[in-house]
């Protein structure tokens, strides 16, 4: 198993894509690619049709998937601006990829789709979903229920494509397609390991609430007490620094399993704090809660985001010698140097942490990827694909 990555920042669109063909063709050593990915930047968006051609006449591949992206991320750099494409390719012996093209159209009676894989088109030991989606016609809260009804625990990892100002903008190729709606993917099934990390860049502060009274999306009481309280409360405990992050942009966690006895990162799904209601001190979030529910309220800054990453690192850093892997990064396109003080962060810090590995990414505008075992559509999170051989160690004699 074989995996290769490059970015390249060419002016010429059909050169640019011939250099970093021919680069991946190199690092594969000349074999062909079972799946490769692209990811093209707007200032190259009109010629992506050359740029696929071009890609594909240098590095012969039976399944493409990609899309244009208004950052990219290529090994361990992050480009924001200007022409770009980061390419990404495999050789995945024994390993089954099917791709798709997902249409969806709203009726009535709630939404149609077309393309989605499902259980019955596909082979046993289904392992990972990838999707790339255009934000304005990929439903992607109703793409992910329907993937957990037909392929209920597998993980859902990608983004939407960003970077366009109007529908019909995006650019989408699954393998001799070209879109621009919908959603492209890939399931890949067989004997490749698909790890997932899914860091949402923020910190729990205060303590933990279960929600007394709750409708749709707005809080009335945390604890018995009305839920502006319990929010003003929590800010009166933190320090001075915490305050000032927290009363910019406050965020509440849902706990994804309520019946542990702490928590702790990974263990909720972040939402943003959007509203609040003096008379009867209710506090409406970003999402559905529901009564009964356990939260935590949540900071989120560039001091978080980069603890929150390499912790759910961390566990990854110890990685059996010989072993081919690579990497697709998908982050928001509200990090960067938006977030960070220094350009590459995210992508430098997953080489830093369980690298040098060939990785390319996107910044998304929605990340896709599972938390506690259940896939979401994420906000300021880098979600990240490993990808390695399935094996299994000797047994100890």
């Amino acid at each position: 198993m074989r995996f290769a990555a490059d970015l390249d920042q060419h002016p010429n669109a059909g050169l640019s894509a011939l250099r970093v063909g021919e680069s991946l063709r190199r690092q594969l050593q000349h074999e062909s690619a079972d799946l490769s990915i692209l990811f093209v930047t707007p200032a190259h968006a009109e010629h992506f049709e050359d740029i696929v051609q071009s890609f594909r006449k240098e590095l012969p591949t039976r399944h493409l998937l990609g899309c244009t992206a208004e950052s990219v991320v290529g090994r361990d750099r992050e480009v924001e601006g200007g022409p770009a494409i980061s390419a990404w390719a495999a050789s995945l012996p024994g390993v089954d990829v099917q791709t798709f093209h997902a249409k969806f159209e709203q009726t009535p009676d709630g939404v149609l789709s077309d393309g989605l894989p499902t259980a019955e088109d596909l082979p046993g030991q289904v392992r990972t979903v990838l999707l790339f989606g255009d934000p304005y016609t990929c439903p992607a809260r109703f793409l992910i229920d329907r993937l957990a009804d037909d392929l209920p625990g597998i993980p859902l990892l990608g983004g939407m494509a960003s970077g366009a100002s109007n529908p019909g903008e995006h650019r989408l190729v699954r393998d001799d397609e070209i879109t621009n709606f919908g959603g492209v993917g890939a399931v890949l099934s067989g004997p490749i390991k698909v790890r997932s990390v899914v860091s949402q860049g923020c910190r729990p502060v205060g303590r933990p609430f279960v929600i007394t009274r709750s409708e749709k999306n707005v809080m009335f009481e945390l604890g018995g007490r009305p839920a502006l309280e319990r929010l003003r409360e929590t800010f009166a405990e933190l320090p001075d620094k915490q305050r000032a992050i927290f009363q910019r942009g406050p965020h509440i966690g849902m706990a994804m399993n309520e019946y542990q006895d702490h928590f702790d990162r990974g263990d909720f799904l972040i939402s943003s704090v959007i509203g609040a209601d003096e008379d009867d001190g209710a506090v409406a979030v970003g999402a559905m809660v529901r009564t009964g529910q356990t939260i935590q309220f949540h900071v989120r800054d560039a001091e978080s985001a980069d603890e929150d990453l390499r912790s759910m690192l961390s566990p990854l850093k110890t990685i059996p010698e010989g072993k081919g892997r690579g990497a697709l990064l998908f982050t928001c396109n509200g990090r960067g140097t938006r977030m960070f003080e220094q350009p590459h962060h995210d992508a430098a810090v997953v080489q830093s942490m369980i690298g040098p590995i060939p990785m390319a990414g996107l910044f998304a505008q929605g990340e896709l990827g599972p938390v506690a075992g259940r896939n979401h559509i994420h906000g300021f999170t880098a979600s990240l694909a490993i990808f390695e051989p399935e094996f299994e160690l000797p047994p100890v004699r």
